[in-house]
C-alpha cells in the first residue's frame, strides 16, 4: 500500500433481492482532518547532474519565503564525506539549508552512502541494502512535522537501489505528484519523453516540468523547448537560464508552481 492510496470500495452483504451496495472504506491519512491540504512532490530528472537539487531547493525556498513549514528529503544520497563526525552530502545539505523544518539527518536522508557512484553499488560497498520501509517511515515522520515536503530522487527516474528495488518503485510507493527536471542539452528531448512515458506508465501524476539550462553553448535551445512543450502532456513550470553560480533564491525566480494541488496561495 502506498501512502496516498485512493479510497477502496468494499462490498457489503446485500439484502435479499437487493443489488450489492458499495461502501467507501476510509483509508489512513497522514494529514489530520480539517487541516489545509499539504503540498508534496517528488522531483525527478532526465539524468544525473541536471539540476534536480537546484529545483528542489528553489521550491523549498519559495515555500519557506511564504511562511510555510517545509522540509526537503533526499532519501538516498551517494557521495558523502565525514565532517565534524557526521556524514554529509552536498545535495542533501542544500535541501536542509532551504528547509524551515529540521529533523535528524537519518530521517531526511535514510541512506547516506559514501561512494559517489550508482546507489546500488555504493550501498554494496557500505554493506547496506536500500529498502523501501525505512524511506516510507521517514517520509511519514517528515510529513507529520511539516506542511510541505519536497522529495528529491536520485539520478534519472529509474535508478537501481538493489536487485529488487529502484527509484521508480520508490516514486510509486510514495505516490506523490512528480515534477520532472529537464537538463537542456543535446539529447534531452529523447531523455525527457522516455522519462515522461515511464512516469505515466506507473500511474503517477506528472504535475509539470522545469527546464534547466545547463549548457551555455547549446544551439537551438528555444526549438528544443518548443518540441518538448508540444509533446509533454503537462504544464511547463519554469525555465531556469544558465546561472554562473546556481543557487535556490535565483532559480526560484524562474519557477511558477501556482495552481498545483496543495500549493499555498501565500507563495504565489
Amino acid at each position: 500500500m502506498s501512502l496516498n492510496d485512493p479510497i477502496v470500495p468494499v462490498v457489503t452483504e446485500p439484502a435479499v433481492d437487493a443489488e450489492p451496495v458499495l461502501v467507501a472504506e476510509p483509508q489512513p491519512s497522514l494529514a489530520a482532518e480539517g487541516l489545509p491540504s499539504r503540498f508534496c512532490c517528488f522531483v525527478t530528472g532526465t539524468d544525473t547532474e541536471i539540476g534536480k537539487t537546484l529545483v528542489s531547493a528553489a521550491i523549498l525556498h519559495t515555500l519557506v519565503a511564504g511562511g510555510v513549514r517545509a522540509c526537503g528529503m533526499k532519501p538516498v544520497a551517494a557521495g558523502a564525506t565525514m565532517r565534524n563526525g557526521e556524514l554529509h552530502n552536498d545535495d542533501a545539505d542544500m535541501l536542509v539549508g532551504e528547509s524551515s523544518v529540521h529533523l535528524p539527518v537519518n530521517i531526511t536522508t535514510p541512506y547516506m552512502l559514501r561512494e559517489a557512484c550508482a546507489p546500488h553499488i555504493a550501498a554494496k560497498i557500505d554493506g547496506v541494502t536500500i529498502e523501501p520501509v525505512p524511506i516510507i517511515a521517514a517520509y511519514a515522520e517528515i510529513a507529520a512535522a511539516s506542511d510541505a515536503v519536497v522529495v528529491e530522487g536520485v539520478g534519472g527516474f529509474r535508478v537501481p537501489f538493489s536487485d529488487h528495488f529502484d527509484s521508480a518503485q520508490l516514486a510509486e510507493q510514495l505516490n506523490l505528484p512528480v515534477i520532472l527536471v529537464v537538463g537542456l542539452r543535446l539529447g534531452c528531448i529523447s531523455h525527457a519523453l522516455l522519462t515522461v512515458e515511464a512516469i505515466i506508465a506507473r500511474g503517477l501524476v506528472l504535475a509539470g516540468w522545469v527546464v534547466n539550462e545547463i549548457d551555455p553553448d547549446m544551439r537551438f535551445a528555444d526549438e528544443n523547448v518548443k518540441a518538448l512543450a508540444e509533446r509533454i502532456p503537462a504544464r511547463l513550470l519554469g525555465r531556469i537560464p544558465y546561472l554562473d553560480q546556481p543557487n535556490a533564491a535565483d532559480a526560484a525566480k524562474f519557477i511558477d508552481l501556482a495552481g498545483l494541488p496543495g500549493w499555498p496561495s501565500a507563495c504565489d
